[in-house]
């Protein structure tokens, strides 16, 4: 794993309740493309239940980051698309699963009005720097 160094609250900036505002590390770099609920098979997971869809989505998340020899402990910055802001409490909750409250990376959420196909709720990606 590499050395990441947190910053929650730089000098001048309002701390972050469900984020780290600097993350930092030396290594080798991972970006994983955005995530869909998607099963192995390519099949939607959890139609109009943006819980089941946020765990699908981080399970997926877990299985590109150990293809890269990568974990969540790895990641440094998620970026989260939604059709609709009011899913972000599931989405914590499937990220809480997966990551500890006091190593969060940096993180971005950006409503949008569609996604590749309507029935998608959300899209996640993420970047790790993994040790050499």
């Amino acid at each position: 794993m590499s050395e990441l160094i947190r910053i929650p609250a730089p000098d001048g900036v309002a701390p972050a309740a469900a984020y780290t505002h600097v993350v930092m590390g030396t290594g080798r770099f991972v970006a994983v493309s955005g995530q869909l609920a998607l099963d192995e098979d390519g099949k939607l997971v959890g139609e109009g239940d943006p819980a089941a869809q946020a765990r699908q989505v981080f399970e997926n998340l877990r299985r590109c980051l150990a293809a890269a020899g990568a974990t969540f402990d790895d990641v440094v910055k998620l970026t989260f698309f939604v059709t609709d802001m009011a899913h972000m409490p599931a989405i914590r909750a499937a990220r809480d699963a997966h990551l500890s409250p006091d190593r969060l990376p940096a993180a971005s959420a950006v409503q949008v009005a569609a996604l590749v196909r309507p029935e998608f709720l959300m899209e996640i990606e993420a970047y790790a720097v993994v040790s050499e």
